[in-house]
């Protein structure tokens, strides 16, 4: 039998790494007597205050008009967030530190995420002159190794352990660091009384198995468990990925040495051996790997417009327009309209409203377009689908119930119809409600669940959301008529956490706080539907500059 006693070590990277190395092209030439001596300094921005913040400076390349930097800047990225850069270029006239010291040749402002889509982002700096030259920015995911390794290991006559029983066996994988100290990695489940256990097969990248080291030793150690944690020590091994990768074979059965009993028994052999049993490496796709592939990603977004926000004309109103600040509805439009927008290259987003009466007939509507057009339900941008809400508050009748599964099924026809990683969908609720048709919106979610489709739901105001988390299925998947979603897809966030904070955070702030709550699930809801369906990204898309005037560069800097 079996038992889970532990789950596998960690220690992920809490976002993907970048490079990106900066080239530039027809400088401003700063300098009388000789080319200017341009270095480049990239700051990053602080989404609530807009504060910049230096980040880094590359070398200087002295009489350079062309210069490529040799230095890069090694920078977190983050789907979930909106990360604003700038580049400086600058004409180093002394050893000052100081910036103003220095002449300014130009800059550049963008966000992350541009950089990303693009693989080669060229645009031209904003400086002194009107043509005050180009600036290249190259990106790269940093990873030691892009790769996964599956294995699975049995064990044959290892030492009894426990007193009135055999033992209790666990494998514990520990990593090789650079000073010779170990980290464990791994831990296989517990199996219980038995000393030829057979554990089940694992999975784990290989940067944290060894840091794509083939050749680095990897620890493992037998133990035999016990309840208060006092764990005995069967025995212990060496091995490295480069003998892993033979498979099964002579040179991966193990003998489990206990350096105790090896000291004191003369005629010590072994505490059992360990057999590799199978072993597979598999390369790891990222989301940043679909997405400089061409996968588009593709947000509509649906508005709650029922009676129970109330009268819109009052500022009690979960949707009254202030003219001094955004209301909660346009506020979350803002935060996570702001960040995906960047992933979509038409920039074209579909907005349904839900649960009002639709004039002339007053007929209710759980599935109409803030355009006004059902043939054309798109927005241009995130400002106009907040134009279009602000537009449609002033021409329906709040009324309701709270039906979710319109527009669920709405944008699942429009995923059902793109399965082949091109294409991945979005849909952002926004609601003050309490579901009044959740067996159908379960089932609606259970549907999609097999499309390639996420579910944001923001619950606005005080509402009894307790229905909102039975949908975000972290504790128990959502299920109807006997039928299990096939990938969590549901992510629920209640803005009241972010509204009523005892930080003093100002708008901008709440709504970066707010996004990054909002979207953090969506990389790996994306990347668990790509895996189910064995869709492998395409090769980075080397997309044109979009700048018609940059046709003076040579061709190789095209």
């Amino acid at each position: 039998m079996a038992t889970d006693m532990f789950l596998p070590g960690s220690s992920m990277i809490p976002a993907t790494l970048v490079e990106l190395s900066v080239s530039c092209r027809k400088l401003i030439d700063a300098d009388v007597f000789s080319k200017s001596d341009p270095m480049c300094v990239l700051f990053t921005q602080d989404p609530g205050s807009k504060k910049w913040t230096e980040f880094g400076r590359t070398e200087i390349i002295w009489n350079n008009l062309n210069p490529d930097f040799v230095k890069k800047f090694i920078i977190h990225y983050f789907f979930e967030e909106c990360q604003k850069l700038k580049f400086e270029i600058y004409d180093v006239d002394c050893k000052s530190a100081n910036l103003d010291k220095h002449d300014f040749l130009g800059k550049l402002e963008c966000t992350l995420a541009e950089i990303m889509i693009a693989n080669r982002y060229v645009k031209r700096l904003h400086g002194p002159k009107r043509d005050s030259g180009v600036i290249i920015v190259n990106a790269e995911e940093l990873s030691s190794c892009k790769e996964e390794a599956t294995m699975q290991f049995c064990a044959h006559q290892l030492d009894k352990k426990d007193f009135f029983g055999k033992s209790d066996p666990f494998l514990t994988f520990y990593r090789c660091n650079e000073d010779g100290s170990y980290t464990v990695v791994h831990r296989t489940e517990v199996i219980k009384r038995t000393l030829n256990p057979t554990w089940r097969p694992f999975t784990i990248s290989i940067r944290l198995l060894c840091n794509g080291d083939y050749d680095r030793p990897i620890k493992v150690e037998c133990y035999d468990w016990d309840a208060d944690g006092g764990h005995d020590l069967i025995g212990v091994f060496l091995t490295s990925l480069k003998e892993l990768s033979r498979g099964r074979d002579i040179s991966n059965v193990y003998e489990c040495i206990n350096p105790k009993k090896k000291e004191k028994k003369k005629n010590y052999k072994n505490s059992g051996i360990v057999d590799l049993l199978s072993f597979s490496v598999d390369k790891v796709y990222t989301f940043l790997d679909y997405i400089r592939g061409g996968t588009q990603i593709h947000c509509t977004f649906a508005i709650d417009f029922t009676a129970s926000n109330g009268n819109p004309t009052s500022p009690s109103s979960l949707h009254y327009i202030s003219p001094y600040n955004l209301n909660p509805y346009a506020t979350s439009l803002h935060a996570v309209g702001n960040i995906i927008q960047d992933y979509d290259s038409d920039k074209l987003f579909p907005a349904l409203g839900f649960g009002a009466r639709l004039p002339p007939t007053g007929i209710v509507s759980h599935e109409f377009p803030l355009s006004g057009t059902i043939e054309n339900p798109y927005c241009e941008g995130i400002q106009g689908v907040i134009d279009a809400y602000h537009h449609t508050l002033h021409s329906v009748q709040l009324y309701g119930p709270t039906n979710f599964a319109p527009c669920i099924n709405y944008v699942a026809r429009c995923a059902s119809l793109h399965q082949d990683g091109n294409d991945y969908f979005i849909l952002l609720i926004l609601t003050d409600g309490i579901i009044t048709d959740m067996p159908q919106t379960m089932e609606a979610v259970v549907n999609a669940s097999k499309l390639p489709m996420s579910i944001i739901i923001i619950g606005i105001g005080d509402a009894d959301f307790e229905a909102m988390e039975i949908l975000d299925g972290d504790e128990v998947r959502v299920s109807s008529r006997g039928r299990y979603a096939e990938r969590d897809i549901v992510q629920f966030v209640p803005m009241r956490n972010f509204t009523f904070s005892n930080q003093g955070d100002n708008s901008l702030t709440i709504q970066a706080r707010l996004a990054k709550e909002v979207l953090e699930e969506i990389p790996d809801q994306f990347l668990s539907y790509m895996k189910k369906h064995s869709i492998k990204p395409k090769p980075p898309l080397m997309r044109q500059p979009t700048i018609s005037s940059i046709t003076s560069l040579p061709a190789s800097e095209q």
